[in-house]
């Protein structure tokens, strides 16, 4: 009688506790795929039980970003005699790293969508500045149509629509330059933290945290004078965005700094804690008389 081989990465024993956590290593394999090494080779050996094994005539591959052991029952013609070696293989992201690599591209697409919408709003502003009598005959035509009567631009009106088109109108050409070229350049901050923060880059974490937490204040007075769910979110975002940049990032020396996350790197990436989480050699099926 053949005893039932342990599966690699199979617990048998229940938890002794569920604590629930989200794996970004499965969130990441889920769409981009699992990263398996060995595929290739004709044959593996026993040092090679980290990444790849055979048990009862079926190989296993070992997922070094998630942890998943998968049997590939019809591999490609084998292309090499053995699975490379360690010094070979090159280790995708996993851990912490890999969470701050999603995280920070997050706040980067948030990032390029500001610049993306500053930007256009900039150049608006500066088109309706240098066209800004031609667009008056033709913003005061329509709101009389729509107003059914006629309606005239002179700086009188104390409320509604009329009233705030009179203020856009009356505001001088150098203020509107001002308003404009000050849109324009945080938009361009903006693109700067996006792709500075798409690449991972420090510099980029402490001019995010440094714009971002300097626009708090004026955030604040903007909800307390006008409550509106849009000024809500973005002001939830902010703040998430602050914590997480000055806490996660240890920015600043907080944490232990740049000193503390090569730490947390060194844990939770690298053949030292991809063995760590290897289970035990597999057994052998024993036959009995």
């Amino acid at each position: 009688m053949s005893a039932v081989p342990e599966i690699p990465g199979v617990r048998r024993e229940r938890p002794s506790r569920f604590v629930p956590r989200f794996h970004y290593e499965l969130l990441v394999c889920g769409l981009l795929g699992h990263e398996l090494i060995g595929l290739d080779a004709e044959s593996v050996r026993p040092r090679d039980d980290a990444v790849v094994r055979e048990i009862v005539g079926t190989r296993w591959y070992r997922c070094l970003r998630c942890d998943s052991w998968l049997p590939v029952p019809d591999p490609p013609p084998p292309s090499r005699r053995v699975p490379p070696d360690r010094d070979e293989i090159e280790l995708p992201l996993r851990g912490r790293p890999l969470r701050d690599k999603i995280v920070l591209r997050l706040i980067a697409i948030n990032r390029a969508a500001h610049f993306a919408v500053l930007g256009l709003f900039g150049v608006v502003i500066l088109v309706f500045s240098a066209n800004r009598d031609q667009v008056r005959a033709t913003v005061y035509r329509v709101l009389a149509d729509l107003q059914g009567g006629l309606v005239e631009g002179s700086g009188h009106a104390r409320h509604g629509l009329l009233h705030e088109v009179d203020q856009l109108f009356s505001l001088s050409s150098t203020k509107l330059h001002l308003f404009g070229a000050v849109i324009l350049g945080y938009s361009l901050v903006e693109g700067v933290e996006a792709v500075g923060l798409w690449y991972q880059r420090r510099w980029a974490e402490y001019l995010t945290f440094i714009v971002t937490s300097s626009l708090l204040p004026l955030e604040v007075y903007e909800l307390v004078n006008r409550l509106s769910p849009f000024k809500v979110l973005a002001f939830v975002i902010n703040v998430a965005v602050v914590v997480y940049l000055l806490l996660a990032k240890r920015l600043f020396g907080v944490r232990g700094g740049v000193a503390g996350e090569h730490a947390i790197r060194e844990k939770d990436m690298g053949w030292t804690a991809l063995d760590r989480a290897t289970p035990g050699p597999s057994p052998r099926p024993v036959t009995s008389g």
